[in-house]
């Protein structure tokens, strides 16, 4: 068994690590493989298991870490509430599985949990520290943003509480799912432009996040690379119901450079990459209406 404090090495490592991959995927999703590759100091430890839910390497004396799949059943219904805390069943049976993650609650022991967004590609959450553990309901429970913890149990929120954690839920929480799930359905290219490079590309919300229609749905979003993003965000450009790309009319007749002539002129008339996926498609409703905000400009 190892030490606490290789353990806790092995762990701050794995988060750097998950940085530099996160960061050279442009903030993407990250595949199964991938995650199985990684190595301290040339020692393989793979971060998935296969088959379990849960990663606890046999020489670690508490859970590395959590993982929901997307796409197939849930035999221990764990969840993810909107007020973004986790719930977590144990193992069915007592072995070694429970003891180990509820040893990483007793030592508040940091982990990484890997939300499911499709059949084999995850978004990682980290480092995430379980704060309850109910061995009565079999389940640990713990907050995505760890800021959230100071709240203590979210069935208690006051309103004032509650709106703040579901600020912090739809800014830092949904938003990288949300991205994972657009940049999919546009196949990583940029709905107006066909820019492949996903580090260049956004997830822009047709209805805006703060909205009340703002939800974080694939048909609520577009691909777009971030000039095209600050256009459509500034109404600078904007995209009909008919999937019709627009550019403002004073931006049409400016002159200025190479720039805007290919990166917005150009554009105008154009229709959009549409997703293969029919039911990720753009809504057409949202769409109306933000063209008519671009429109009365």
């Amino acid at each position: 068994m190892r030490s606490r404090l290789e353990e806790l090495a092995i762990r701050a490592d794995v988060f750097r690590w998950l940085d530099e991959r996160f960061n050279e995927n442009g903030g993407y999703e990250l595949s199964r493989d991938l995650l199985q590759s990684y190595k301290f100091e040339s020692e393989p430890i793979k971060l998935l298991d296969t088959g379990r839910g849960i990663r606890n390497p046999a020489t670690f004396s508490s859970t590395l870490t959590i993982m929901t799949s997307a796409g197939r059943r849930n035999p221990y219904e764990d969840s993810e509430s909107a007020d973004g805390w986790v719930t977590y069943h144990y193992q069915s049976s007592n072995g070694g599985d429970n003891v180990k993650l509820a040893r990483a609650v007793e030592n508040r022991d940091p982990i990484v949990y890997f939300k499911g967004v499709r059949p084999g590609f995850f978004v990682p959450f980290y480092p995430v520290v379980i704060t309850h553990n109910d061995p009565i309901a079999r389940v640990v429970r713990f907050p995505l943003e760890q800021g959230l913890s100071f709240l203590g149990d979210p069935m208690l929120y006051s309103e004032e509480q509650r709106r703040y954690a579901d600020g912090i839920v739809r800014t830092r929480l949904h938003q990288p799912i949300f991205r994972a799930h657009v940049l999919h359905a546009y196949a990583g290219s940029c709905t107006v432009c066909d820019l492949k490079h996903s580090e260049l590309l956004d997830a822009a919300h047709i209805s805006p996040d703060a909205d009340a229609g703002g939800v974080a749905h694939v048909s609520n979003g577009l691909a777009m690379c971030k000039i095209h993003h600050a256009a459509y965000d500034r109404s600078l450009m904007g995209i009909s119901p008919n999937y019709e790309v627009h550019i403002d009319q004073a931006l049409l007749e400016e002159v200025d450079g190479p720039m805007l002539r290919h990166g917005l002129q150009d554009m105008h008339g154009r229709h959009i990459r549409l997703p293969s996926n029919r039911a990720a498609r753009p809504d057409r409703g949202r769409l109306a209406e933000r063209f008519e905000l671009f429109a009365s400009r």
